[in-house]
This record gives C-alpha cells, sequence and structure tokens, in this order.
C-alpha cells in the first residue's frame, strides 16, 4: 500500500529533531516560533535533523530521481528557499505536542521545476515519545495553485483597469430591473413607451431597483465624493431632474434587447456642479439572462457641451451687449410669419449720440454705452418677446400677440429704465429713439418692421431738433 500509494508517502525518523528540541527546552527556550525567527538558521539546524527512511514510487517521480540515495543527496535542492517558513510552522505545531502537523508550501524537483504542495505529517502509533516514525504525505496541487495565481493576476488586473481608467466606470446589478420588466411583458403589454406614458411612476422604481456593486477612482474624482460609501449614499444627489427621462429611453432600448447603448446624459456633482456624459451601457458577457453584471462608463464632455453652448450663443447673440443678432432676429421673424401669433408688434429702437461718444471720447466709452443698452432692454424684455442688436446702434424688439397698447407700454419701460441706468453711470447719458409698428391683417412682418423704423427715424428727428434748440 505504501508503495503503490498514488501520493508522495514519506517515512521519516525524527529522532533527532526531538532531542534537540529537548535540550532547547532545558535550556528554557519557551517560545520556539520567536527563537527560530531571530536565526533561520536554527530552522535549517532543525531540517537537518530529520532522517529519510523511506519513500514511495511516486516521490521518485515527483521529484525526478532515480532512488532514495539520489534524493537524500540533493534535499538541499529540493527543499529551499520559501520552504523555510513554513517549515518552521511544521516545527512549531510538533513543538507544541501534536502529533499531527500540515502546512502548505514550495518543494522543487531536481530539474528546478517548482511543485506547490500540501503537507501532512503525523507521528506514527507507538513513536510518540521517541518520535522515530513519521509517515509525510505530500499532495502535488501545482495545477490548482497554478491556476489560482493566474486567476489572482487576472482579477488584479481587471481591477487595475476598473481603477484606472481615465472614464468613470461603474458595475452594477441590473437583475431586479430585468424582472420588474418581465412581469410587465408578462401581463401582456406589448407596447412598454406607452406603458411608461401611462405609468411613468415605473420609471422611477427601476431607478430605485438598481444595486451598484462598485465605482472606480475617476468617478469618486468626477462626481467630487471622498469615497465610494460617501457616493453610494448620496445617489440620490447625482441621478435626478433631468434623469429619468434618458433613463426611460434606455428601458426602451432594454425592452427592445438593445443590452449594448450610449446616449448623452446630464448628472450632478455632490457640490450641486452639473456634469454631462456620454454613457455607454453594457450587459456584460454571460449575464445576459438576468442583467446580474452590468458595466456603465460615463465619458466626461462637460467642456464640449460647455464650448457647443457657447458657440450656439455666439450664433444667436451679440458679443457686446448679450442681447440676440441680427441672424438670429431675422430667423424669428421668419418662424412669426409661419406661426405668429398674432398681433406682433415690433419696436425699432436707435442709440442715442454712440458717434459722439465714440469720437470725443474712444470706442471703449461708445462700447460702454452699448453694453448698458444691451443690459436695459434685456432687462425690460419679457421672455415671450426678444430684443435683438440689429446694426451699430440699432435695436429691435419683437412682441408676439402684443397690440399698439403694449408697444407703447414697452417703449415707456425702456425710457424709464435708461433714466434709471443714468443715475449709475452719469457720465455719458443713456437715450434711445424708438419707432413701434403693430401687424396689420395680412401684412408681412419686413413692412411692419420698416414702419417701425420709419418712426424711428421722426423720433429720432425730433431729438435733435430739441438738442439744438436747447
Amino acid at each position: 500500500m505504501f508503495e503503490l500509494a498514488p501520493v508522495s508517502l514519506w517515512l521519516e525518523d525524527y529522532t533527532e529533531l526531538k532531542a534537540l528540541f529537548d535540550g532547547w527546552r532545558r535550556a528554557g527556550i519557551a517560545d520556539l516560533r520567536a527563537y527560530l525567527g531571530e536565526d533561520f538558521d536554527r530552522v535549517r539546524l532543525c531540517a537537518s535533523k530529520l532522517k529519510v527512511v523511506k519513500v514511495n514510487a511516486k516521490t521518485l517521480a515527483l521529484y525526478e530521481v532515480a532512488n532514495l540515495d539520489e534524493l537524500v543527496a540533493n534535499l538541499g535542492r529540493i527543499f529551499r528557499d520559501d520552504m523555510l517558513l513554513t517549515h518552521l510552522e511544521e516545527l512549531v505545531q510538533l513543538w507544541d505536542g501534536k502529533t499531527l502537523f500540515a502546512s502548505d508550501t514550495v518543494n522543487y524537483t531536481m530539474s528546478g521545476r517548482r511543485l506547490d504542495i500540501q503537507l501532512k505529517g503525523s507521528i506514527l502509533p507507538g513513536h510518540e515519545e521517541s518520535w522515530s516514525r513519521v509517515l509525510v504525505a505530500i499532495d502535488d496541487v501545482t495545477d490548482r495553485e497554478t491556476a489560482r495565481r493566474k486567476l489572482s493576476v487576472s482579477e488584479d488586473y481587471a481591477h487595475g483597469l476598473l481603477q484606472h481608467s481615465p472614464v468613470s466606470l461603474w458595475v452594477e446589478d441590473f437583475s431586479r430591473v430585468k424582472q420588474l420588466i418581465d412581469e410587465v411583458r408578462e401581463r401582456g403589454i406589448i407596447d412598454f413607451r406607452v406603458f411608461t406614458d401611462v405609468h411613468p411612476e415605473f420609471v422611477q422604481r427601476c431607478m430605485s431597483e438598481i444595486r451598484v456593486i462598485d465605482v472606480n477612482r475617476r468617478t469618486l474624482e468626477l462626481f467630487g465624493a471622498p469615497s465610494k460609501q460617501v457616493l453610494l449614499q448620496r445617489l440620490g444627489d447625482i441621478f435626478r431632474d433631468g434623469m429619468a427621462q434618458p433613463f426611460r429611453e434606455q428601458l426602451i432600448d432594454l425592452w427592445d434587447g438593445k443590452l449594448f447603448q450610449q446616449r448623452e446624459v446630464v448628472n450632478y456633482a455632490l457640490d450641486g456642479t452639473e456634469l454631462y456624459f456620454l454613457m455607454q451601457f453594457s450587459v456584460l458577457p454571460g449575464r445576459e439572462h438576468n442583467w446580474s453584471l452590468v458595466q456603465v462608463a460615463l465619458t466626461d464632455i462637460t467642456a464640449r457641451k460647455k464650448a457647443e453652448a457657447y458657440l450656439e450663443f455666439l450664433g444667436k447673440h451679440d458679443v457686446l451687449t448679450k442681447l440676440y443678432n441680427r441672424s438670429f432676429y431675422v430667423d424669428e421673424i421668419n418662424r412669426l410669419e409661419r406661426k405668429g401669433p398674432w398681433p406682433v408688434t415690433i419696436i425699432i429702437a436707435d442709440l442715442n449720440g454712440l458717434k459722439s461718444s465714440n469720437d470725443h471720447h474712444g470706442h471703449g466709452v461708445g462700447d460702454e454705452l452699448l453694453r448698458r443698452a444691451g443690459e436695459v432692454l434685456a432687462q425690460v424684455v419679457e421672455k415671450s418677446g426678444c430684443a435683438a442688436r440689429i446694426g451699430g446702434d440699432e435695436f429691435a424688439i419683437i412682441m408676439p400677440g402684443a397690440d399698439e397698447h403694449a408697444g407703447e407700454a414697452m417703449m415707456n419701460d425702456v425710457h424709464r429704465l435708461a433714466e434709471l441706468n443714468n443715475q449709475f453711470h452719469g457720465a455719458t447719458p443713456l437715450s434711445f429713439s424708438m419707432g413701434a409698428a403693430t401687424s396689420r391683417r395680412g401684412e408681412r412682418l419686413d413692412a411692419v418692421a420698416r414702419r417701425a423704423d420709419a418712426e424711428m427715424y421722426d423720433a429720432k428727428r425730433r431729438y435733435y431738433e430739441e438738442r439744438y434748440r436747447g
């Protein structure tokens, strides 16, 4: 049975080791682990006291030796390096009076191949006093440990990719969301979009059932969270306001079987900062049946969105006054021409004294006068209307759904706010010459604008006549 055993068996004699231990006890050594840890040559001394009596065929094959003599002659090549640490633990077990000892350790074959082994030893019955016969069984677990190490390396690699990714990564569990969607499908619902229109609370419930498993460092940086725990506690501050609608679209895609999606979304940092992301959502391979593992990648596009918004602003606004520009004015006239509401009142306003300010005080003073004009007009115009700079010193106010009386009231408000503005800027007075016209049935709006422009020129003439008379 010893010879044919499928594991490596060693019959050894530990008599000299026991004698060494007895001597150390008499010398007052109490803590063997500390004593051996002070000097590993003492561990090597213990190992040298072990005598190999017999090994089986499996042992010879495992260590690549021809016979017992060759094995014994090369024990130093077999038992080396990191084995001393585990051997120390075996010695401590024997020191503590245990007749059974075990360890997981490393040996080496004659060719230098590493062996991961599980070692189990037992002082045989009848030899407890002398330790003259000890049976050691060695099980080769190299394949298992190699696979474990590879798995560990793979896990470390995957964790490193997650943590050091330059984009925000979220690992989430959508299994409960899938269950809810499946339940809806089982109820015979066919049009999921209509269902979510009628039952918006279903979208909110699905959002509440998402379980966040992990996030990476970039996520904490982007959202201003000191730790993952804080982030998870404040998810309600991150996913709010306009998040429900894109999430609804995400659910509709999942209903249609789209397990990889991408769309632009808005989230919020913990300090309230609005963040724009390109979201890429993917159910990971092997989890398609239950959506229990989902990866969400958020690429920060906030800077790009701000640049786009600024370019859009520049396309529609005058940079100096912050009012709409002539291009927007023309588009708005065309839009109102098609859709109304009617009547439409247009006010054309000309800034008085701009050329004189530029000539006598420089363009810096003239620009400041234009900025003040923009402030006044932006404040007085309601949201339903708009104010635009359509020329150097010429402005237009468009008032949809407003009659002549509303136009007169608007011009009075502009004069009143201009006077109020002058109280804070006494050096160069701000004033407008204005004319208003209201659309007639069947009249095109460009004709209305021309009538308002003519009224403005009449007001301009009266302004300078009164000024020169004065």
